[in-house]
């Protein structure tokens, strides 16, 4: 398999920290780019402004948060990237920006932040995994 684009979605879970290690190490063995994406809910429009811009600052702000420490690592460990913050629901999210950024694999956790830690296999994953165009590599 060439691997040119990794997609790595995160949301800050101890899951999400492993698959970033996994993700890092395919891309220094191959070169990749790593395109690392968090995903922040979708503002409803029905609050109107000036709401709507300041819940959409907040959720901004939260997601920078999510990916700064992920930033750091994958500069620290010399890995090329693109980050990037998309609104809406995760599994599709994930499954559609790997298809427009051409990605060749997405590495994920198997859970994520959820009140769903109970199950084997998050909802999220799950989706993605039925849903996206390229192989996914999921870490627990």
């Amino acid at each position: 398999m060439n691997v040119k684009k990794i997609l790595l979605p995160v949301d800050g879970s101890r899951h999400s920290d492993a698959a970033a290690e996994h993700a890092m190490d395919m891309a220094r063995s191959s070169n990749a780019e790593v395109i690392l994406l968090t995903c922040r809910k979708p503002v409803p429009n029905e609050l109107g402004e000036p709401n709507i811009q300041w819940v959409l600052k907040h959720y901004n702000e939260d997601a920078e948060s999510i990916l700064d420490p992920y930033r750091k690592q994958l500069s620290a460990g010399g890995i090329t990237y693109r980050d990037s913050i998309v609104g809406g629901r995760p599994g599709e999210v994930i499954a559609d920006v790997a298809k427009a950024e051409g990605c060749d694999i997405i590495v994920m956790g198997s859970k994520g932040k959820s009140d769903l830690e109970g199950l084997l296999l998050g909802s999220v994953t799950h989706k993605v995994l039925h849903t996206s165009h390229c192989p996914v590599l999921v870490v627990k």
